[in-house]
């Protein structure tokens, strides 16, 4: 309502009507120029809060694949420690039954006692090296969680960030729509102010047309009397050059009517004109 009360005060300062059509029709080029380039941006974040959709879709891709690694690495721990346990038992079972074999050579072989502590000594330099092997894969195995511990953490933080961008984005898009909403409040405003000057602008020509015609018939009425005054012409000179003096002054008068009805009509038509360009616009 403001605006509209600040446009009108505007149009009331300029003197012609075509003044104030051309200033209506900038103030519409200005408003079609700036609800252009607000659907340009409108566009652009569009095409920025797709690009924030791929990413945040290729980051949950990676995420997944993250989470798959992490349940393998845990099945192969699981694996690990089930064969560590297997080794372990196959070490004692193996120990018992060397253990028990020694037992029946020592009875009954005393001769080979020294081969079987060889093989024993050999079976333990044996479970050694496997003891070394499991404490470095434990190693590895721990390193291996700990990194993928900090690799899902900066994913997080990346996935957050990615998220404060898609709502940064909509704010942003909500924004545009509701300068596109409010722009084409004002262009409803200043179309039905348009449309009010045009319909004041036919009622004005319509008017000069009737007042045109009331003065023909006027003037129809002084050429009938003007005869009848020139049947009389050689009674009264002065009486014919006061009715001859009226009739240039009627005709004068019916000229500046008729030039101003045709300013007017051309004004009508100029409208006319202009209100059919902003509605085929």
């Amino acid at each position: 309502g403001k605006e509209v009360l600040l446009l009108m005060q505007a149009l009331n300062t300029l003197s012609t009507p075509e003044e104030k059509l051309a200033a209506l029709c900038k103030k519409y080029a200005d408003l079609l120029e700036e609800s252009r380039n607000v659907q340009k941006q409108m566009k652009i974040l569009q095409k920025k809060q797709a690009q924030v959709v791929k990413e945040k879709v290729h980051l949950q891709s990676e995420h997944s694949k993250a989470i798959l690694a992490r349940s393998k690495l845990e099945s192969l721990c699981r694996e690990l420690q089930r064969h560590n346990k297997t080794l372990k038992e196959e070490n004692m079972q193996q120990a018992r039954e060397e253990e028990e074999r020694r037992k029946e050579a020592t009875a009954h072989f005393q001769i080979t006692l020294n081969e079987i502590q060889a093989q024993l000594e050999q079976h333990d330099i044996h479970n050694a090296k496997l003891r070394q092997e499991n404490i470095e894969l434990g190693e590895k195995l721990k390193k291996l969680i700990e990194q993928y511990a900090l690799r899902e953490e900066h994913i997080e933080k990346v996935f957050k960030h990615k998220e404060l961008q898609q709502q940064l984005v909509d704010a942003k898009l909500q924004q545009t729509t509701q300068l596109i909403k409010e722009a084409e409040e004002k262009h409803q405003r200043e179309r039905e102010f348009l449309l009010k000057e045009a319909t004041e602008s036919r009622h004005k020509c319509e008017q000069m047309k009737q007042q045109e015609a009331q003065l023909k018939q006027q003037l129809s009425l002084y050429m009938d009397k003007f005869e009848e005054f020139q049947t009389t012409m050689a009674k009264s000179n002065e009486l014919f050059t006061t009715f001859r003096q009226e009739m240039e002054k009627m005709t004068k008068k019916i000229k500046k009517l008729e030039k101003e009805t045709i300013v007017w009509r051309t004004k009508w038509e100029n409208n006319n004109k202009a209100l059919l360009q902003m509605a085929e616009e």
